[in-house]
């Protein structure tokens, strides 16, 4: 929701050369989102999906936190420093679901050692 809404706020801003890396982020969350809902994660477990979310929230915690010092020190209209705000708001809650994601990652990664061969020889 947090990205969509800083991809209204670019469009309806001077600093609308941006608003192309919110509405990635936004449809790739929403597409691990139905992804995890309709248990896709489950069905292809070729796909190492933990890790794929681990790197959408470090990218998009670095993304907004770029896009968002230049939206706010380049551009003086009310809704780039709206998006701006916003996007450092997105970076706070990408972190934190970034430190989620790597814990859920440790823990995948763990299970899969485990079930390897080597794995059992050592315990």
């Amino acid at each position: 929701v947090l990205s969509f809404i800083i991809f209204i706020c670019y469009i309806a801003s001077l600093a609308a050369s941006f608003m192309m890396a919110p509405l990635l982020e936004f449809l790739l969350s929403l597409f691990l989102f139905f992804a995890y809902a309709s248990k896709l994660n489950e069905k292809f477990k070729g796909v190492h999906w933990p890790l794929a979310d681990f790197l959408r929230c470090v990218t998009a915690a670095i993304i907004y936190f770029a896009i968002s010092i230049a939206a706010i020190s380049k551009y003086n209209d009310g809704a780039s420093k709206a998006a701006g705000v916003f996007g450092f708001a997105a970076t706070i809650v990408f972190a934190i679901d970034f430190y989620i994601t790597f814990n859920d990652l440790v823990t995948f990664l763990k299970q899969g050692s485990s079930d390897s061969p080597e794995g059992h020889k050592t315990e």
